[in-house]
């Protein structure tokens, strides 16, 4: 923490996870605290506020208002940054709590306050925090149940499951809440499936927000390029391609690895990643993402595609997924521009033959069978017949210009 900077804790969550609750909770057992509080409610009254206010003293003025414990609680309207630094000049306080919307993103939250603005010269990010409702998330996962839609801050139409999952891979302490409208079996599944998706968090679990002040204020646990690359499916990429820890072996026949397995026993939760440096036949992948187990909760990475110029990106959050393009290969760049990306990329990975088109693709899931997703992907590859073909007369189901957009069970 810098000196003389406020400390930020950012706290994320679902509509529904609790968040408000949960705040009111830390202003009612902080009175050695003075806490300021910004609240990003959806709606154009903020109706978080006005729960956070009900039943104290207030003094309003401008759209701030001091609570009876010494907080101060702002509505968060057009300009975060506007607002965060008025905060700070016109108030004095020892930590800032910012209860983000439920249907936004805590990282550009975050980037707010670490990089250089008005902002980030007064405050630190001191800790990430992401409230889960145990009930909604076994729910938003069940194989029955019909694909949530909601509507993010920037306008866009995304399944309510993938939002979720984003908020969980990006925080440092991880808030298992209303605890007791569950099983105690289902909460260690449950757990077991958090811990897959963000495995570097804090995980507590608690009931009606009841969590102590000194779990998630002035922790000193942010760390931006350590919670950017925390994502369970992230970690498990980076292991498929460790050969000293991992299980992968290379097939010189077909051009690839085989996929390394981290299973979690106890609870069938498994990652599988899977490297291959071969192209994917665009029907056969297109039949392969239609038809995943209903197990995988979550699926991440990049793809090459036979007869495509453009790196596919594949995301998939319970039981809806998306593919989208995602810039060009470097590989299909004039012979100057793959020389200026190569000469400022250094740790890129570089084939004589084909450059740096490759797959990466992580599946995390519980109860599903871990050979079966490597199997099949293979059966997806081109066969050495293909590979001479004229790989553009394929059918192609997928995006092929930019910003190309392709969903799967939406």
């Amino acid at each position: 923490m810098s000196k003389g900077r406020i400390p930020v804790t950012i706290l994320s969550g679902n509509l529904g996870a609790g968040k408000t609750t949960t705040l009111n909770h830390l202003l009612g057992e902080s009175s050695d605290r003075d806490i300021a509080v910004l609240v990003n409610d959806m709606g154009t009254i903020n109706v978080d506020a006005e729960l956070i206010q009900d039943g104290t003293e207030l003094t309003a003025e401008d759209g701030v208002a001091e609570l009876s414990n010494g907080c101060i609680c702002c509505e968060l309207q057009d300009d975060l940054r506007t607002e965060v630094s008025r905060l700070a000049r016109d108030w004095e306080f020892d930590t800032l709590v910012v209860e983000s919307s439920g249907i936004s993103e805590p990282a550009p939250v975050a980037r707010l306050f670490t990089t250089e603005s008005r902002a980030a010269a007064r405050y630190d990010v001191d800790t990430t925090v992401t409230l889960v409702s145990a009930r909604q998330f076994r729910d938003f996962f069940d194989g029955d149940s019909p694909v949530e839609r909601t509507e993010t801050e920037d306008g866009e139409t995304r399944p309510l499951s993938d939002l979720v999952i984003e908020q969980i891979e990006f925080c440092d302490v991880l808030v298992l809440n209303k605890c007791d409208l569950v099983s105690e079996e289902e909460l260690d599944e449950i757990e077991a499936t958090l811990r897959a998706l963000q495995p570097r968090a804090e995980l507590i679990r608690t009931e009606h927000g009841q969590i102590s002040p000194d779990a998630v204020l002035q922790r000193g646990l942010f760390d931006r390029d350590a919670v950017s690359d925390s994502a369970g499916w992230k970690r498990a990429m980076e292991h498929a391609g460790d050969h000293d820890h991992s299980t992968d072996h290379t097939d010189d026949t077909s051009g690839h690895n085989h996929a390394h397995r981290h299973p979690e026993e106890t609870y069938g939760v498994s990652s599988v990643a899977c490297r291959r440096r071969r192209p994917f036949h665009p029907e056969r992948l297109a039949d392969f993402f239609e038809s995943l187990p209903d197990g995988i909760i979550r699926a991440k990475g990049t793809f090459w595609l036979a007869g495509q110029e453009w790196v596919m990106k594949y995301g998939q959050a319970g039981s809806s997924a998306r593919v989208e393009t995602a810039g060009k290969w470097i590989a299909s760049l004039p012979e100057i521009d793959q020389k200026l990306y190569r000469d400022n990329r250094s740790d890129l990975d570089w084939d004589d033959e084909w450059g740096d088109r490759e797959t990466k693709l992580v599946f995390i899931g519980t109860d599903f069978d871990e050979e079966t997703i490597p199997s099949r992907l293979d059966d997806c590859l081109l066969t050495d017949e293909e590979m001479d073909a004229e790989w553009d007369e394929f059918e192609n189901p997928f995006p092929q210009s930019e910003n190309g957009l392709l969903t799967f069970g939406e």
